[in-house]
């Protein structure tokens, strides 16, 4: 078998080469995502602050809760869940001295880490964070420059002190939650043994200033040193005894007591890679399979010959099958390598549009490959199967007929499968809401499942269509006739080609589309909440919550509006869930910011307000008293006194801006909303040179989320270019299995031109129904998340877009379908014509 097998991929070389080429890009595709995958899955933080140390306490670095089920038979379900938190919890002030007590221990030294707006950045535009001189000691930092701090006075790493062109005596301006001071460079220290410390730039200030610069009530964290000669794990065991319930983390976990913003966060490329995964898998599973059943169509005449020769079904189906294998795991070869330069460059693109962060780096990893490799085989394997479930069933007699097809059935299969998929399609689109934070995954999940059934019912949707569009062509001639009756005659092979291009459009029009309309709604809501200021100040790094007081007092103002980014995490169903929030200060007579208020009144000493998709996740309603924990842990518990509509590129919940400020980390004010009369910019930048003033048109969106269309984009252009290459692929194997019946309209007294206008007008036919198809599924997945986002139903979202997608995608389908005919009809390369000569 393995013989034959072999011989017939040697002998069909050229029928089997698009196949192969799509299984290259699957197989390379797949690979390049999986290790994009893989690498932020095990993506570690580049260094350890804490390496001196044996042992190190922290503060919480995340929320857990725990629900207690009671199961039949007196059995009971436990379940954890936890949620990280974007700041960090502090330790009691005292827990350090009762630490150095413990036998074994040589110091135990409390470490108050903060995030600080410095005039440079980091490594790779690292954030930079403050801590007391004695914190040098856990990495250990030792000076290279100048002496140690004392009050009034900075050390900052050489790294830092490079990019800033600073040295000792210089005068250097920080800035954190508890105002703005200039400081003097007293020292430059490094790393020992290093040039500075990966992913974050240090600060060190005199260590009785640091609680009064950080607005920190205790340490967020303890290192531990070990005396000499110390027993290390009677030293850990004893720590743990005075410690409590405190985190204790050693060797390799000791990272995890940093400061959670200073070191890089990989959750977002988590779920873009892991979408990016999941789109690429679908289009490789669609492209593959229509790949192979095209290419088992056009064997049909040689398989009706084995048949004759006494070959079974089940022996014709092990050929194929394991031709299929020989040939996908062929292609895995180049594939592989060519994986590894997928995601080097997919890698590079993130870093520059900053949806990774900018140190991510791909790893190789063999099991990703071969796993790679192997679903390449495997859906190759399964398709062939599929493709010829039916073909081998074909009568031996039709060996000796001039054409061969396939036998008809399964229809019931075709329409279960399709009732299945749709269904699942319309569930998702009905009952998931499509308005939250998982909207355009679910768009993407619709999309699939509509896609499925569409392929499902392919060949009865292409022969309807086709009976309509296919006398469309009559109009253009003898040949626009015969290429509409050709298409309707043969509506399976039509389907067959016409699928990519509705995956080519419905995917990628879907997802640009989804896409745009979050971008317009999100700017739409930003413009209407600035409406009412006159203009935004900010700050470089942000502005302590002091100063929004001096700007509300200027001459002429009549109202101010000051937001905090952050983070807060509620309970839902036993979960912690983590929202992007704000803390909001309002002052004056007249509101300078506008949430669209639906219910209540924002304000009120221990409330908080919530956007009123949080309100129906949680049903909640005002006056509720809920418990809310802040980006360090903390718990609050505080009344809802209202809820508003414009929550996009602000937050789901508007809490008071002072807890805000103790709570998070940086704590700083990123935009002040001002209101008032005359032109204040002048006077402002007079008192505070370092603030801009910006038209609320031009203002800066509040919020800490980041625009990730850049990253879609580019999820896009490899969707797009993977079934680009499919569509041609297909029209090139459609069009060499037909030489034989070219041959014979030649014979037959077709001029080359004649036969020319007849597969462009097939390929016209082929690419309405393919586009047809695709805007439906389009329409069906775009105007139900229209209608989830604000209840209006759009098709189109941006006509540019649409338009410039139908016309690409027309433009493709025509020159692969018109193209291939070209070389097919060069002189010799039909041997029929060239035989009858």
């Amino acid at each position: 078998m393995m013989r034959l097998a072999l011989g017939s991929l040697r002998r069909h070389r050229g029928a089997y080469v698009g196949t192969f080429l799509a299984a290259v890009l699957a197989v390379a595709l797949l690979a390049g995502a999986g290790l994009l995958l893989f690498s932020v899955l095990t993506a570690k933080p580049p260094a350890d602050r804490f390496a001196a140390a044996e042992v190190v306490l922290s503060g919480d670095r995340e929320v857990t809760l725990q629900t207690v089920k009671k199961k039949k038979k007196d059995k009971i379900k436990t379940k954890t869940k936890s949620e990280r938190l974007t700041g960090a919890g502090t330790l009691p002030a005292d827990l350090a001295a009762r630490i150095a007590a413990v036998p074994g221990v040589a110091e135990a030294v409390a470490d108050y880490a903060f995030p600080v707006a410095f005039p440079v950045r980091g490594e790779y535009g690292a954030p930079v964070v403050g801590h007391g001189w004695a914190s040098a000691a856990l990495t250990p930092y030792v000076l290279r420059q100048g002496s140690p701090p004392v009050a009034g006075e900075v050390v900052i790493d050489a790294d830092l002190a490079a990019r800033g062109d600073l040295s000792v005596g210089d005068q250097v301006q920080i800035t954190t939650k508890t105002g703005v001071r200039a400081l003097r460079l007293s020292g430059v220290a490094t790393p020992a043994g290093r040039d500075n410390l990966p992913a974050q730039g240090a600060v060190f200030l005199a260590d009785r200033e640091v609680p009064t610069v950080s607005g920190l009530d205790g340490p967020t964290a303890i290192g531990v040193l070990a005396a000499p000669g110390a027993d290390r794990a009677a030293l850990t065991a004893g720590v743990r005894a005075v410690a409590g319930d405190v985190s204790l983390l050693t060797g390799a976990d000791k990272v995890r007591g940093d400061l959670p913003g200073a070191l890089p966060d990989y959750i977002g490329p988590i779920s873009i890679f892991g979408f990016t995964i999941g789109i690429t898998a679908f289009a490789a599973v669609f492209v593959l399979t229509g790949t192979v059943a095209l290419g088992v169509r056009q064997r049909l005449r040689e398989l009706a010959l084995l048949r004759t020769a006494g070959a079974t079904p089940g022996q014709l189906r092990r050929l194929l099958g394991l031709e299929s294998v020989v040939l996908a795991a062929v292609a895995a070869v180049p594939a592989m390598p060519l994986g590894v330069v997928v995601a080097q460059v997919v890698a590079t693109r993130f870093r520059a549009l900053g949806a990774v962060p900018a140190q991510f780096t791909v790893g190789l990893n063999v099991l990703v490959l071969a796993c790679a490799a192997v679903a390449g085989v495997l859906v190759t394997f399964i398709a062939a199967r599929m493709a010829g479930r039916r073909a081998v069933r074909i009568a031996p007699t039709q060996a000796l007929a001039e054409t061969a097809t396939a036998p008809r059935g399964g229809l019931l299969v075709r329409v279960l499968a399709a009732l299945v998929t749709g269904g699942g399609a319309v569930t998702v689109l009905t009952f998931v809401p499509l308005g939250g934070p998982l909207g355009m995954g679910m768009s993407f999940v619709s999309s699939a499942l509509l896609l499925c059934a569409v392929a499902a019912l392919g060949p009865l949707l292409v022969r309807a269509l086709t009976a309509v569009v296919g006398r469309l062509t009559g109009v253009t001639g003898v040949s626009g006739w015969l290429a509409g009756t050709v298409a309707r005659a043969e509506s399976r092979r039509v389907a067959a080609v016409a699928v990519p291009l509705v995956l080519m459009f419905a995917i990628n029009a879907t997802m640009l589309l989804n896409s745009s309309l979050l971008g317009d709604l999100t700017a739409d809501e930003h413009a209407a909440r600035n409406a009412p200021a006159t203009a935004q100040v900010v700050g470089p790094g942000g502005l302590p919550l002091d100063a929004v007081g001096d700007l509300a007092a200027l001459p002429g103002v009549s109202g101010a509006a000051a937001t905090l980014p952050t983070r807060a995490i509620v309970a839902q169903g036993g979960k912690p869930e983590d929202y992007p929030s704000q803390g909001l200060l309002t002052a004056g007579r007249e509101a300078a910011i506008d949430l669209d208020v639906r219910d209540g009144q924002i304000g009120g000493k221990g409330t908080f307000a919530a956007s009123a998709y949080l309100v129906e996740q949680q049903g909640w309603r005002v006056g509720d008293e809920v418990p809310i924990w802040l980006a360090d842990g903390h718990q609050v518990t505080l009344r809802l006194a209202a809820v508003y509509e414009r929550a996009r590129g602000f937050g789901d919940m508007a809490l008071p801006a002072d807890l805000v400020a103790a709570h998070d980390p940086r704590g700083l004010v990123a935009a002040v909303s001002l209101r008032y009369d005359g032109d204040l910019a002048p006077l402002i930048r007079e008192r505070w040179p370092a603030l801009r003033v910006t038209p609320t048109v031009e203002a800066v969106r509040a919020g800490d989320a980041q625009n990730q269309q850049g990253a879609w984009e580019l999820m896009v252009v490899v969707s797009l270019g993977f079934t680009a290459i499919a569509v041609v692929n297909t029209f090139a194997i459609a069009t060499a299995a037909r030489r034989r019946e070219y041959a014979d309209l030649r014979l037959a007294g077709a001029t080359a031109s004649q036969v020319h206008r007849m597969v462009t007008g097939e390929a016209a036919v082929v690419v309405t129904v393919g586009l047809l198809l695709g805007m439906a599924v389009t329409g069906i997945v775009v105007g139900a998340f229209s209608t989830a986002q604000d209840g209006m139903f759009r098709l189109i979202v941006d006509p540019a877009t649409y338009l410039g997608m139908l016309a690409g995608v027309a433009t493709l389908g025509m020159a692969a379908g018109a193209l291939p005919i070209r070389l097919v009809l060069r002189r010799g390369a039909l041997p029929a014509v060239a035989d009858a000569r």
